[in-house]
């Protein structure tokens, strides 16, 4: 630095040497920031060609924080010496100032690893097997909040406070916190609940056969859950009331249920022993119904203007669309057997039967 201050006295001067020097100092600073962009181009580059995503993470973390740290660090040099050149006491702040800026770095590219590595490790891009999505962003959002609250507490020990009075106090104000937001730490426990219990994860399909909610998560947040309904409205729920309803999770099948009741006349009941076996043996050679599950078909009740019998049996697809198609397939086929028995199917319908003693009183009326 002296051999520096020497070169520069001979070029300028001594009045210009303080610009002189912080005029290098920032240039300096605003090329290796140029340089670092550069190399880091080109190790993403280099990086992208591989099949570790951990590689992608780290570079795509550290960009700004490693530019950033250049330049601020840089700047706070340039201060430093302004400041002791003119013996101000904004030099013994500079220091401190430093290492806060450190600090906040360092937090920052832990953060933003930690977010690059929830989107790689959900994408199956980056690895063949994808982890759950649910549980990545819970280990995130915790090691998000480890990792605020740990370069908090060091910056302000930086500063000379101390964080053990702090940490002491927290102790004492922690009960009179718990119960003056125990809705929030209900929701707060909830929340760590559906994490560790897993009912359902974002994208499922959920309901609750106690309230009013039925939808697709969305997301799942640390105090409220967003479910989109079907009629694409958001609907926020606080974690604490999933800890008191029951809640189905149709996403979960292994298959859809087709329970349905047909019926024919009652001058078709003889008809009717040859219809069910057909139908049964339509559904064994359906593709799409599952021949492992439980399936019947039988005569079951003589109703008010039909004899019924019922179709129960699984579909192999869960898709709600896909197993209406099905379930339309099934029906369709159910009526066309119907019909090539030559009966027909019921609708209500009421019979009157009149004696014949007023028959023939009418009859005797006409004449």
């Amino acid at each position: 630095m002296q051999q520096l201050e020497a070169w520069l006295v001979k070029i300028t001067g001594e009045s210009y040497l303080l610009v002189a020097e912080i005029f290098l100092i920032v240039l300096a600073a605003m090329t290796a920031g140029f340089l670092a962009t550069r190399i880091l181009n080109f190790l993403q580059k280099r990086a992208l060609k591989t099949s570790n995503f951990w590689d992608d993470a780290l570079i795509e973390a550290c960009r700004r924080p490693a530019v950033w740290a250049i330049w601020i660090l840089g700047v706070n040099y340039a201060a430093a010496v302004a400041a002791g050149q003119a013996g101000s006491e904004w030099y013994d702040l500079l220091a401190p100032i430093n290492r806060v800026v450190i600090i906040f770095l360092a937090a920052l590219f832990l953060l933003n690893l930690i977010k690059r590595a929830e989107l790689n490790l959900v994408h199956p891009e980056y690895t063949s097997d994808p982890m759950d999505e649910t549980t990545v962003k819970a280990i995130g959002k915790l090691l998000r909040a480890s990792v605020i609250i740990t370069a908090t507490l060091i910056a302000m020990q930086a500063f000379g406070y101390s964080i053990s009075g702090l940490l002491a106090f927290g102790g004492i104000g922690g009960l009179a916190v718990g119960f003056a937001a125990k809705d929030l730490l209900a929701n707060f426990f909830g929340g760590l609940m559906i994490y560790l219990d897993q009912p359902f994860k974002v994208g499922d399909w959920v309901r609750s056969p106690d309230k009013e909610i039925e939808g697709t998560v969305e997301d799942i947040g640390w105090r409220l859950t967003r479910i989109r309904t079907f009629d694409k409205r958001p609907l926020y729920v606080p974690n604490s009331v999933f800890n008191s309803i029951a809640v189905e999770n149709p996403s979960r099948m292994f298959n859809r249920r087709i329970y349905e009741t047909v019926g024919i006349r009652y001058q078709d009941v003889d008809k009717m022993a040859g219809i069910v076996a057909d139908v049964k043996q339509m559904l064994c050679d359906h593709p799409e119904i599952d021949q492992n599950q439980t399936m019947i078909v039988n005569f079951v009740s003589f109703g008010a203007s039909s004899v019924n019998f019922f179709v129960y049996t699984f579909t192999k697809t869960i898709k709600w669309v896909v197993f209406h198609e099905v379930k339309q397939d099934v029906l369709l086929k159910v009526s066309d057997i119907v019909a090539d028995h030559g009966a027909e199917i019921a609708f209500p319908t009421s019979t009157v039967h009149i004696p014949d003693q007023l028959r023939l009183l009418q009859a005797l009326e006409v004449e």
